[in-house]
């Protein structure tokens, strides 16, 4: 499971890119779409939804399960039930003050649960990096541990060691933002709505739910079916919304809308300057302001978000103070473009943040849709073609490392291990889908000698290219038919242009047609949810506690399904199997081998063209903020942030 950055905002992303990219853990969370889902139980599904207002109360919690204050994926959690506040954040910052963020893009709506707003949502709405500040989820995740989920609107749950079921008791002092209370009712509701109307992930949700029952006034119980897995009940609790079934308007709820919701977080909405800016008020009368999980954070009185056609007008607009934080990722940026005032006289500082989590993948992704793509060699040539060396010279000052595991840096990683027995066992039923380099862990990234035309790279990649039915003619690459070998890469900023533009050079050394198309915001985000490209640049965020979301990038099942970030469209049986085996873990040993098979079947694959990483998070900011001094292992979370002199 992860936790959510501008891929959002993180490190190994250059920054004017990285403040556009709404991947898998910002905008969406992960998706829990079931693996083997039939009309039987579709039918099911829907008899278990409109059956919940029939069911019958029982009273209380289960009598032979202790309540929890707190859950973890893999053991206990770290903090006891009497805990004061998490580690990361200061109980006695500052409350006051405003902080403003500035992001690349637009917004038209206030929904963020619907597929027609799913990436074109106001920031701040239901946002793992900037903060949940107007919907809640029933607990709330730690980003001090790879995952663990500490109560919020649930104050305490149930939960047998199987994880067959599990029981959440509602804070009675949970309340919405008009002031009625939150009721076993609303989260019932929640997921009728969802399954109904509502966007990868939330609409697939109840595919793997046997029931839904009222058991208390307030306690509500949910009992799992056998498509369930032992991180779902995780899923429930810290990443599905509650809404407010007094106050949802279910005809309509599946349109876009700027009409400010009810909700039970921090903030009100004040007001919105539609695809411009939004404006987030704190709730004097917050419900859950007292609580350890909200100790110290969210202080400022008022968050407003700050939206920018292009990176440059992003970056000139911070310079001039009209926001105060700024994520930076290029750098030559960082190492040339601060130096104006502001930084000379120690108004703005510039901070780097240590991470220990997995390098994110930021990749030229292949859609395997396309019958360009489909021949594995023909992919594998391609991603060779990718001149990192000269390209990090040329154009990063060699700041950055070349990416080549999905969760590099960590133990989850295939990277320089060969594979152990549980590996292999896993893998041995599908013999061809892993190469013997990977497994055995050999295998690195083409290393060029950084010229920019390393002929011993271009002729390795010239004779896969020959095996998957391609030859020279009039200097372009072509197939049995005379067709070229040609392909369109969709980009959405300058930054993405330039590694299109780096990317084409070595391309075109060999004879293929790479052409380069620049879109916006909004035209990007349209063909990317219904996978209308041949090529683009996205980035996969990775934690230490994968789960759910690879379904969502990698699954079968999401090949086909609009608004899935399976960008590369695999369909193997293989990454299904890894995926359900990580799933279904019961121990760290069992966990880790399940993720590095994973890792071997997408290194093998070749869906992507690794590119590079940071190790740190580059964070600008106006000294008017502050944070605390201690870094999660997640790394900076703005939540904790303060103002300085209130």
């Amino acid at each position: 499971m992860m936790i959510g950055t501008d891929n959002a905002v993180s490190s190994y992303f250059p920054c004017p890119m990285r403040n556009q990219m709404r991947t898998v853990d910002n905008i969406v969370e992960p998706f829990a779409e079931s693996r083997r889902f039939t009309l039987k139980m579709a039918i099911f599904g829907f008899i278990a939804t409109i059956g919940f207002a029939l069911m019958p109360v029982q009273v209380g919690f289960a009598q032979d399960e202790k309540p929890m204050h707190a859950i973890s994926m893999h053991g206990e959690p770290a903090l006891p039930a009497d805990f004061d506040h998490l580690p990361y954040a200061n109980p006695d910052a500052p409350i006051g003050g405003a902080l403003t963020h500035g992001v690349i893009g637009t917004f038209d709506s206030l929904n963020p649960f619907v597929l027609k707003s799913m990436r074109t949502t106001a920031r701040g709405m239901w946002d793992p990096s900037f903060g949940k500040l107007i919907f809640e989820p029933l607990m709330t995740r730690s980003a001090d541990e790879p995952f663990a989920l500490y109560g919020l609107i649930a104050e305490s749950v149930v939960m047998p060691e199987d994880r067959s079921w599990m029981e959440f008791h509602l804070n009675p002092d949970a309340k919405w933002s008009d002031g009625e209370p939150i009721i076993p009712e609303d989260v019932i509701f929640t997921y009728e709505l969802l399954t109904e109307k509502g966007r990868p992930p939330f609409n697939s949700r109840m595919r793997r739910i046997d029931k839904i029952e009222k058991t208390g006034d307030h306690s509500v119980k949910f009992t799992f079916n056998d498509e369930s897995d032992r991180e779902f009940p995780l899923i429930v609790a810290g990443f599905m919304p509650v809404l407010p079934k007094h106050a949802t308007n279910v005809d309509n709820f599946e349109d876009s809308t700027l009409e400010p919701p009810v909700g039970s977080g921090p903030y009100l909405i004040e007001s919105v300057d539609p695809g411009q800016q939004i404006t987030f008020k704190r709730r004097d009368d917050y419900w859950g302001k007292d609580l350890p999980v909200n100790k110290g954070q969210l202080n400022f009185d008022t968050i407003r978000i700050e939206y920018f056609r292009s990176a440059q007008a992003r970056f000139e607009a911070f310079k001039k103070g009209l926001f105060q934080v700024y994520e930076e990722g290029d750098p030559s940026q960082w190492e040339r473009a601060y130096d104006f005032p502001a930084v000379s006289d120690g108004r703005v500082t510039k901070e780097v943040f240590e991470k220990q989590t997995p390098a994110a993948m930021l990749a030229f992704f292949f859609n395997t849709r396309r019958p360009v793509f489909q021949n594995p060699k023909t992919r594998e040539a391609l991603a060779m073609l990718f001149d990192f060396e000269w390209v990090n010279k040329n154009l990063f000052f060699d700041f950055y490392k070349r990416t080549g595991s999905f969760w590099q840096g960590s133990q989850l990683s295939a990277l320089g291990v060969p594979a152990n027995d549980l590996e292999r066992e896993l893998l041995a039923p599908f013999p061809d889908s892993v190469s013997e380099e990977v497994l055995e862990g050999t295998w690195q990234p083409p290393k060029t000698n950084g010229s920019g035309r390393d002929r011993k790279i271009l002729r390795a990649a010239l004779k896969l290219l020959s095996e998957a039915g391609y030859k020279q003619q009039g200097g372009k690459l072509v197939d049995s038919s005379g067709e070229p070998l040609s392909f369109e890469i969709l980009t959405k900023s300058e930054d993405e242009e330039k590694l299109a533009i780096a990317y084409k050079r070595t391309l075109d050394l060999v004879g293929i047609d790479a052409s380069i198309r620049a879109v916006d915001d909004a035209q990007y985000q349209r063909r990317t949810q219904d996978f209308d490209y041949d090529m683009i640049i996205a980035t996969l965020s990775a934690s230490l506690s994968p789960g759910n979301e690879q379904l969502n990038r990698w699954g079968s099942q999401s090949r086909d399904i609009p608004g899935t970030f399976n960008y590369a469209g695999a369909a193997d049986p293989a990454i299904d199997a890894a995926i359900d085996s990580m799933l279904q873990a019961r121990t760290t040993e069992e966990f880790q081998s399940s993720v590095r098979a994973l890792d071997r079947l997408l290194i093998s694959g070749n869906y992507v063209v690794p590119l590079f990483h940071l190790s740190d998070q580059w964070i600008a900011k106006w000294n008017e903020v502050g944070h605390p001094e201690a870094t999660p292992i997640y790394g900076n979370q703005y939540t904790v942030w303060w103002a300085e002199n209130e």
